[in-house]
C-alpha cells in the first residue's frame, strides 16, 4: 500500500498510488505522491510519466474518515489542503508530460490531479466529477474546467454529478477510451511514443507549454482552497461531513 515507481519502458517511469479500499489519499499520501513525480520527472532518463493507481477506481480524493477525526487545530484540513496542493503542483510542474490512466472513479483529487497532466487514457468505465458539495469541501473546479467547458463545469460542479470517459473524449480532453483491461496498455503506448522524442526538447515544450497556459492553475487553486477554510470555520463543512459514510464507504 502507498505509492511505487517502476520503469516499464525505456524512458517512462510509472508511479502508481495503491490506498486500498477507493485509493482517497491520507495527507500522507498525497506528500508521496508529490514525491514520486516530481523525483520520476527529474530522472534524466525518464521522457514521461504514467500516473495510475491500483484498484477498481483512480482516486476518491481525499480521506474524509480523517477529516473527520480531524483536531481543533485543523491540522488534518490544513494537511490535506496543502498535500492536495503539492500533489496537483507536482503534476502540473513535471519536468515531462504526464499521462493519466484512469479507471472507474476520479473524483475530487483525482480531478485535480487529471486536471493537472499533459494527456489522460481512461478505461470504458471511468467517471469523473467533483463531489466536494456533498463532502463539505470546495475545490478542484479549476482542474474541472480544464476537462469540459465553462457552463458543464458549472452544472457538475453544482450537482455533484459525474461525466464519462466517452463524454470527456467527445469534449476532446481523454485521447482514448479503452477497454478496462487495456487500460495500462494504451497509457504505456502513448508514453513510449512520447519518450520516443528528444528528451531535452520534451523537457523545453514542457515549460513553454506551461508558460502559455492561460490560467495559474496553482494560484486559482489555492484561491478555491480558502473557501474550503472558510467552510470549515463557520462550521458548515462538519455539519455537512458528519452525513458522510453512513453508506460505509469512502468516496
Amino acid at each position: 500500500m502507498g505509492v511505487s515507481t517502476t520503469r516499464p519502458a525505456k524512458g517512462v517511469t510509472l508511479v502508481e498510488a495503491d490506498f486500498p479500499p477507493v485509493n482517497a489519499l491520507p495527507v500522507r499520501g498525497w506528500y508521496e505522491l508529490a514525491d514520486a513525480v516530481r523525483a520520476a520527472g527529474r530522472d534524466p532518463d525518464t521522457r514521461c510519466v504514467v500516473l495510475a493507481a491500483a484498484g477498481r477506481g483512480f482516486n476518491a480524493g481525499v480521506d474524509i474518515r480523517e477529516l473527520q477525526r480531524d483536531t481543533p487545530d485543523r491540522r488534518a484540513l490544513i494537511g490535506a489542503n496543502r498535500g492536495c496542493a503539492e500533489a496537483f503542483s507536482a503534476v502540473y510542474e513535471c519536468e515531462v508530460p504526464v499521462v493519466a490512466a484512469v479507471q472507474g472513479f476520479c473524483l475530487g483529487g483525482g480531478i485535480g490531479l487529471v486536471g493537472n497532466a499533459d494527456a489522460i487514457v481512461a478505461s470504458e468505465d471511468a467517471t469523473f466529477g467533483l463531489p466536494e458539495l456533498d463532502r463539505g469541501a470546495l475545490g478542484a473546479a479549476t482542474h474541472l474546467a480544464r476537462l469540459v467547458p465553462q457552463h458543464l463545469m458549472r452544472a457538475l460542479y453544482y450537482t455533484s454529478r459525474t461525466a464519462t470517459a466517452a463524454e470527456l473524449h467527445a469534449h476532446g480532453s481523454v485521447w482514448r477510451v479503452v477497454p478496462a483491461a487495456g487500460l495500462r496498455d494504451a497509457a504505456l503506448e502513448l508514453a513510449r511514443e512520447i519518450a520516443r522524442k528528444d528528451g531535452g526538447l520534451l523537457r523545453l515544450a514542457k515549460a513553454a507549454i506551461n508558460g502559455i497556459d492561460p490560467v495559474d492553475v496553482r494560484r486559482s487553486y489555492r484561491f478555491e482552497q480558502g473557501f474550503t477554510f472558510e467552510a470549515s470555520l463557520s462550521g458548515t463543512a462538519d455539519r455537512v461531513r458528519g452525513t458522510f459514510g453512513e453508506e460505509g464507504t469512502r468516496t
